[in-house]
């Protein structure tokens, strides 16, 4: 009998960027806007067509560290051209082996947001990249 995997172990891999790893990746939506159509002399219930495809944001999320290639990749956006990248994520089995994986197309960053700070807290300083892109798909 198989089970399913859990969602724990996994790995995000960026175009040429060592981004090291991610606590937290969400955003996987994918969904078609349905257009609806009826004639003039039609019956009364519309005909129901697809639309445009739409793809959610997808949200990076990690602890700090030293590392600024997150950061600087926005900001290669904000002073020019946005870098658009490839992204794949990959769920690994209990081996660390690849169960399932996706790549996201055209991807670039379009929000950072800056850890919150609290002297009373004792939890990571989390940084998140919100990336726009122009599709997924399901490769294994």
């Amino acid at each position: 009998m198989a089970y399913p995997h859990g969602r724990f172990r996994y790995k995000v891999e960026i175009d040429g960027l060592d981004a090291g790893g991610f606590s937290e990746v969400s955003g996987f939506d994918l969904s078609i806007d349905v257009m609806e159509y009826r004639e003039g002399d039609g019956v009364q219930t519309p005909m129901k067509m697809p639309g445009l495809r739409r793809y959610s944001n997808i949200i990076l999320k990690q602890g700090l560290a030293d590392s600024m290639v997150l950061y600087d990749w926005i900001t290669t956006g904000v002073d020019g051209a946005v870098e658009r990248k490839t992204i794949t994520i990959t769920l690994l089995d209990e081996e660390e082996s690849p169960a399932a994986s996706w790549q996201v197309i055209n991807a670039w960053p379009m929000r950072y947001t800056a850890p919150d700070f609290d002297a009373n807290a004792s939890e990571v300083a989390i940084e998140s990249l919100e990336i726009a892109h122009e599709g997924m798909t399901r490769v294994s």
